[in-house]
């Protein structure tokens, strides 16, 4: 190529490169913004639905289908029941953020129905490891099978009722 062709060329990839640098601004300007949080109501066992976690606990886990919910956020909100295998129960209002595998404690449940809000109101990464593994079955099987968020509640449901999302099938 001659000098003359390499400096059309130049010339030529300008407006590309100035338009690419004003893209990058503009993706980087727009920083991730989490909804306004409206507690729910407290669980009711009708809307209960159980999921399986593994084979090495003992407890029972469910999601309240009624406060299911998917925001436009890319946030998946739900009420957490666990019942141990020694009678305690433990209600939690969360929030799992499928694109970055974290959640989210916003407030706990009491006995007479109402709400403790959560100490730490920090995101927190998900890990899948055996003990404790309740939310990273939400994660992998439920919620954000793929690492993706569900499209609906009742999508969610659906995988909760069936107990996940069989292996190579769309979501």
């Amino acid at each position: 190529m001659t000098g003359r062709c390499l400096m059309v060329l130049a010339l030529a990839t300008l407006p590309l490169v100035g338009a690419a640098a004003e893209f990058d601004e503009d993706y980087e300007a727009q920083a991730w913004q989490e909804l306004a949080l409206k507690l729910p109501p407290p669980p009711r066992a009708e809307t209960l639905q159980s999921f399986y976690v593994s084979a090495t606990t003992d407890h029972h886990f469910s999601i309240d289908g009624a406060t299911l919910s998917t925001g436009a956020d890319g946030v998946v909100r739900y009420v957490l029941v666990v019942e141990t295998a020694g009678g305690a129960r433990n209600v939690t209002y969360e929030g799992m953020r499928c694109e970055t595998r974290e959640r989210r404690v916003y407030a706990s449940g009491r006995r007479d129905g109402t709400w403790s809000k959560a100490r730490s109101n920090a995101w927190v990464r998900i890990q899948d490891v055996a003990t404790n593994r309740h939310h990273a079955a939400l994660f992998l099987e439920y919620l954000c099978p793929g690492g993706v968020i569900v499209r609906s509640p009742e999508y969610a449901l659906s995988l909760l009722r069936r107990g996940g999302l069989p292996m190579g099938r769309d979501w």
